[in-house]
């Protein structure tokens, strides 16, 4: 049974439709990369299936229930765990208070194996590099006990080695911990890396 699921969803705002009728079935233990030309509608498709936005019409399904009906915050809180193009994390805070909020297990060693120094994750985020930013923002992400992982760009701001460090992260991630992880990316080495490559075109999403 698919832990994450779209059936026949549209989204439109104003006149635009972004979505015309998306249908997927998402499952633990596998990585998903959408691909599409920029402004298809790939980061609309990754909020909706993170309950941070309802379609105009069609349903979100976890764990085959309609998200709507239990509530997007709580599918948020406890279903989801989001890697943010803009990474959203509370700059007055160190890296490692960053990803203490989101799980149990100290953070240094998520950090450090991001690539991240102790030192470094120590300082306020407002002190580090955008390409370091975005490793706090992953770390984050995988520190959470949500069972689904929806990263917006993961590697958009990351060396090419770096970037294979973290596709690796992610795939590990999908594998070794039976996660659902869905990523959003230009990248094609971690496009390489997906158990599915979806495409999504003209607000239609195909194999």
């Amino acid at each position: 049974m698919p832990i994450l699921e779209a059936r026949d969803v549209h989204y439109a705002y104003e006149t635009h439709r972004v979505l015309r009728g998306v249908s997927l079935a998402l499952e633990r233990g596998k990585l998903y990369a959408i691909l599409g030309p920029s402004g298809c509608g790939k980061t609309t498709l990754l909020s909706l299936l993170g309950g941070l936005d309802s379609p105009t019409q069609g349903q979100i399904l976890f764990d085959g229930e309609d998200i709507a009906q239990h509530g997007l915050a709580r599918h948020r809180r406890d279903h989801v765990s989001f890697v943010f193009q803009a990474y959203n994390l509370i700059d007055y805070l160190t890296p490692a208070e960053n990803v203490a909020l989101s799980g149990t297990r100290h953070p240094l060693p998520r950090l450090e194996q991001l690539g991240l120094t102790p030192e470094e994750a120590r300082r306020r985020i407002a002190t580090l590099s955008g390409g370091q930013q975005q490793r706090v923002a992953i770390a984050r992400a995988l520190a959470s006990q949500a069972p689904v992982i929806l990263a917006d760009e993961p590697t958009g701001n990351l060396d090419a080695d770096t970037a294979r460090e973290i596709a690796g992260i992610l795939q590990d991630s999908a594998h070794g911990e039976n996660r659902c992880v869905v990523v959003v990316t230009h990248d094609h080495a971690l496009a390489k890396r997906a158990d599915v490559i979806l495409r999504l075109k003209r607000g239609v999403v195909s194999l």
